[in-house]
């Protein structure tokens, strides 16, 4: 069986395609990339995969008998048709089977909605392609707030507009062991999986920081205006906005939703004791 991963060059796509050569081999798994020469370091059979060119796409799903279509990165309306590209060229190239990365959150009336809305078409696209499917969805990555812990030392506080809402988070790794296991199984047709760990407040996000890093940061709640000109100010109009909009959505309780994660990938998630735990460790 051939499985070829889409967008391999970015961090997702790369951790899908090692959890998928670990689970059969090297020479079950093709990477797509936009540039190729991105994705070499994978060790794998490395084809062009740009979601704009569908003759191009329709090539490189050759002999291929599932595609893992990992959600683009471009605006939402742009998104749809990029997406359908995909889905077309693997029906006419034969393939059997698409699994798709979707999302978790605000279905309306934040800035992330659109967003939501656009990975929601494509879900519904997929079912209508005639192909088996799977869907994941994803929760939020909690690597971010890992990374940006400098950042959070140096103010002394995570400072967001979640307020007492809970989010179901995720690592890519642990996303990465569930899509092998979807990609590879058949009992996963037709369902729809959200993917994540335990559900955290912001609060308790900031303890378990704390705890992993000898931090001292409090969680203070802020507006979603304020937030949102806050996001804005460091990061632009745009991904300012959506990032306002994801954190209202939590507030919101959209992303505080039952994990399907166990009968995704055959195990539990990893516990975020362990998680930052580890973490600890490495410092």
């Amino acid at each position: 069986m051939k499985i070829a991963v889409t967008a391999a060059s970015g961090q997702l796509g790369a951790a899908i395609v090692k959890a998928t050569v670990a689970l059969t081999s090297k020479q079950n798994v093709i990477a797509l990339a936009r540039s190729p020469e991105k994705a070499k370091h994978l060790g794998v059979e490395v084809r062009l995969g740009d979601y704009n060119q569908v003759e191009q796409l329709e090539q490189s799903l050759q002999s291929v008998d599932v595609v893992l279509l990992v959600s683009g990165m471009d605006a939402p309306d742009k998104r749809i048709g990029q997406h359908r590209n995909v889905i077309n060229a693997a029906k006419k190239a034969g393939v059997k089977k698409i699994v798709y990365t979707s999302v978790q959150g605000a279905e309306e009336n934040t800035a992330f909605s659109p967003v939501i809305q656009s990975n929601r078409q494509t879900e519904q696209d997929i079912k209508d392609s005639g192909l088996d499917w799977v869907i994941g969805r994803n929760g939020i990555y909690i690597e971010p707030d890992v990374e940006y812990i400098e950042n959070y030392k140096k103010a002394g506080k995570i400072t967001n507009c979640a307020g007492d809402g809970k989010c179901g988070y995720t690592i890519r790794d642990e996303l990465a062991y569930a899509y092998a296991h979807m990609l590879t199984e058949t009992k996963h047709h037709g369902q729809t999986y959200n993917l994540h760990g335990e559900a955290l407040s912001q609060y308790q996000l900031a303890e378990y920081l704390n705890q992993a890093f000898d931090a001292n940061l409090s969680y203070q709640p802020m507006s979603v205006a304020n937030y949102r000109l806050d996001r804005i100010e460091e990061l632009g109009e745009f991904i300012g906005s959506v990032i306002a909009g994801i954190y209202q959505g939590i507030a919101e309780g959209k992303s505080d939703n039952p994990s399907h994660y166990q009968q995704a990938a055959g195990r539990a998630h990893q516990t975020w004791p362990d998680y930052f735990n580890h973490l600890k460790q490495q410092q």
